[in-house]
Order: C-alpha cells, then structure tokens, then sequence
C-alpha cells in the first residue's frame, strides 16, 4: 500500500533516499524496485526490520528498473537522533509517522539536518477529519502504547516544515476507500477483527491493494479528494540551505 507518489518525489537512479519509520518497509521496496538506487529504511521496532527484510528475501530475482546502482540497508534507529552526516539524503520519506511521536519537532529537524540541499521530502500523517471520527468512536483506537498522540492540521504541519526552511511543492489525499473500513473498526471495536463486515471489508481492501481493478480505481479516485485516510505533503530544501545553515 503506498502512500507517497515516487514519481511526486522525483526519485531518480543513484539517489540515496531514507525511508523514516519504515515499518514493514512498503515504501523502502516500492523506491528500491521503482529505481536503482539506495534505499535505507530505519524504525524502532526490531521486529518491523525483520519483516521489510523478509519482504526482499522472498523476491531475490526481482530487478530494479534502470541505472547501476542499486542496494538497501535497514536498522533500528530513533528519529530524534539518526545516525547519519549531515546532508546525507537525496530523497526522504516519512508515511505515518509524525502522529506517533511526542517530539515531532524534533524528528522534523532531524529530517532538515540529513537532507541534501535540493533534496525532496515526501511526508504523509492521518487526514484530519476521518481521524477525528475514529478517536470520536474509539479510546481504545489511538489511546495505546506506541498510538497516535495527535491529530495534525494540514496547514500547521506545512507551516512547520516552512518554518525550518523547506519549499512547499505539492498535497493530496490517499487511500480514501480506507476511512471507512477504520470507522467500522472503531464503532464496532478495534480488536474484532472477525466480525463480519470487517472481514468483508479487508477482503475489498486486499484486492484493492493487490490487482486495483477498474471499478475500485474509479472509485478511489472518486474517494481520495473528499476522505483520503492520509494527507500527504511535498517539500524540497532549497539548493541555498548550506548557506542558511552555516549562518
């Protein structure tokens, strides 16, 4: 399920790009597959690396598309304190990530300090409104260790990319069939993951993901502007940031 639009990001061969929080690495495969080019993916959890590793182990043959250089790395890293130079990243990826963090701003600084000048970012947290229905339906939703701790504004959380120094490009809406499916978990509880109607409804979801047929295209397409589950924002640091930075 891929959230950030790679080619929205201007991913190219060769290009270093980090995928911050990857989880079980849906973005670090999509940008390691869509290009050649070096792909980090980092998270806290030990065992979300184990599983974005197994994601490469069971497709060995599969090649990216073009250019010469192609490999990927994973570890366990806190995104309050990355462990790589400054200016280290082409391309930066970061899908709902930002809503589980206290220091957010924190993270946020960090994501300036290992960019490249004229690198570009693409960002994603829960879209305001849908998530607010889901924290309406259910405590139990995002009150939960490792849970989301906020709600975000999209224009706030623009203007503190802004405030850092970044160049807003572009937004927009994703995975608009999926609010609905969370607003059912929540009203009927979160962890009845057998209850019928869910069960229904992952299956739609799955197959969605996994064949996006023509019918179900159409009416994402219909869905994502007016209830995207994900807000997803584009920033590029600009090529005279070095400069800003050393002042």
């Amino acid at each position: 399920m891929q959230t950030i639009n790679l080619n929205f990001l201007g991913l190219e061969d060769e290009h270093r790009v980090l995928d911050l929080g990857c989880g079980h690495g849906r973005h670090t495969h999509a940008a390691y597959f869509h290009k050649r080019c070096q792909a980090v993916g980092i998270d806290l959890g030990f065992d979300d690396i184990l599983v974005t590793r197994n994601g490469f182990d069971a497709h060995p043959d599969l090649e990216p598309q073009t250019g010469r250089m192609r490999s990927y790395d994973l570890m366990v890293g806190d995104a309050l304190h990355l462990p790589f130079a400054d200016g280290h990243f082409d391309r930066l990826i970061c899908s709902e990530v930002l809503e589980h963090i206290p220091d957010y701003q924190g993270a946020l600084a960090e994501i300036w300090r290992v960019m490249k000048p004229g690198g570009r970012i693409g960002i994603s947290v829960p879209h305001r409104w849908p998530e607010q229905i889901c924290w309406l339906f259910s405590q139990e939703y995002h009150n939960t260790p490792g849970g989301h701790v906020r709600i975000f504004k999209a224009k706030d959380l623009r203007a503190d990319f802004e405030a850092l120094g970044f160049t807003f490009q572009r937004k927009h809406l994703k995975h608009g069939l999926h609010s609905p499916y969370w607003w059912l978990r929540c009203a009927i509880g979160v962890n009845k993951d057998r209850n019928l109607f869910v069960r229904a409804y992952k299956k739609l979801l799955e197959i969605e993901i996994l064949k996006n047929p023509l019918p179900l295209r159409a009416l994402s397409a219909l869905a994502d502007p007016v209830m995207g589950k994900s807000v997803v924002l584009y920033f590029e640091k600009p090529l005279d940031a070095s400069a800003k930075d050393a002042a």
